[in-house]
């Protein structure tokens, strides 16, 4: 995750934790998720193919996750992700983001 990207959501008031400040690092994709999960939180990723199998099959064993965000890795600018970012954050509670995947490119 960029740090500057991190940064600029911060200072605009979301609450964001990177895998390196959970501990994550070198873990599973589903310890990433299942700990988003147990944390409430939705997880920004650019593992587009890994988690949208885990979001799968995360629904085939009746459990649901807090959300997912999939963007394309250098597909967008920092600048855009920010922005949809918080398009994103202000369309959708997060209720709403309960069990749902979300692409970042449908937010532009």
């Amino acid at each position: 995750m960029d740090r500057d990207l991190v940064r600029a959501l911060a200072v605009r008031g979301v609450d964001v934790s990177t895998a390196l400040e959970a501990g994550l690092v070198a873990r599973s994709d589903r310890e990433h998720l299942e700990h988003a999960t147990a944390e409430g939180r939705v997880v920004y990723t650019f593992n587009v193919r890994d988690f949208h199998r885990l979001h799968v099959a995360f629904l085939a064993e009746g459990k649901a996750h807090a959300g997912i965000i999939l963007a394309r890795q250098q597909h967008h600018s920092i600048g855009e992700q920010l922005r949809r970012i918080l398009q994103l954050i202000a369309s959708l509670s997060a209720e709403e983001m309960r069990g749902r995947v979300e692409f970042l490119s449908g937010w532009g």
